[in-house]
């Protein structure tokens, strides 16, 4: 049965699976739906065009589907998808896409989402992601599964970050992070291989020793990253993880690739 404090302001065009908690003060617009299993504390603001999928907890003075903080916006009729087991903590905001980035933002499943953390508009976050306090992310941002981004970390517009990524405190991210790859600073350099990611996640010891030897090929002194892309890629054809490095920084981007510092591209 589902349960509405008394307080709570919920539209009745909302759409409500029957088992939804909606806590003291919180507000639910006309075309919010909550599936199965959602549970809203107090305080809570769901609005726009938003689905939350099932089992997703949200807490205290979390604004999710807002529109878009984007000066072109002009009311299109956008959207914010997230999905199920997610944790969005107090004062995370989730806005709508824009007619620019195909009018979709979209969260994926078991992400947690903590204190003051910001999903930009026409943001596509995978599963089982972890954004800690406070973390940014602009606009038309990917980050993939299994990435994690410590607190205070702000990660620039049209940025591609890979899987099983790692981000480190405070970085100020402007280029594309490789899958598996680890970065630091401001502005953020790679700094490795998210080792520690790994061997919590299960990945085999040949596993991370064929990321290790092909990072250290990747990013050598000898010839140019052009050239030496292409020699990892013939060397480790076949070898998923990887290739899952080599077509990551073979796409098309908006963005260069984060790199190690004196490192240089071409």
């Amino acid at each position: 049965m589902t349960e509405v404090h008394s307080t709570a302001i919920v539209d009745p065009r909302a759409e409500l699976a029957s088992d939804v908690v909606v806590g003291p003060y919180a507000i639910v617009g006309p075309n919010v739906t909550l599936a199965e299993g959602v549970k809203l504390h107090s305080h809570t603001v769901i609005d726009g065009k938003t689905s939350i999928g099932a089992r997703t907890e949200i807490y205290p003075f979390a604004s999710i589907g807002q529109p878009p903080q984007d000066l072109k916006f002009r009311g299109e009729d956008s959207e914010l998808i997230v999905g199920s087991d997610n944790t969005i903590r107090e004062h995370v905001t989730m806005n709508s896409g824009t007619e620019g980035g195909g009018l979709i933002t979209r969260v994926g499943n078991k992400c947690a989402f903590l204190t003051g953390s910001h999903v930009g508009h026409d943001t596509v976050v995978g599963d089982n992601v972890v954004l800690s306090n406070n973390v940014m992310l602009a606009g038309h941002i990917v980050v993939e599964d299994f990435v994690i981004v410590s607190g205070g970390a702000g990660i620039h517009q049209f940025t591609r970050i890979g899987k099983h990524a790692f981000i480190g405190g405070m970085s100020g991210v402007e280029n594309d992070v490789i899958p598996y790859g680890m970065v630091v600073g401001n502005r953020a350099r790679l700094a490795g291989l998210n080792i520690i990611g790994m061997k919590r996640r299960g990945f085999e010891r040949d596993q991370i020793q064929a990321l290790r030897s092909a990072y250290r090929m990747l990013f050598a002194e000898e010839g140019t990253l052009r050239e030496r892309l292409a020699d990892v890629a013939k060397l480790y054809d076949g070898q998923a993880d990887v290739m899952d490095i080599v077509t990551f920084m073979q796409s098309d981007a908006n963005r260069s690739i984060c790199l190690p510092r004196n490192t240089a591209s071409d």
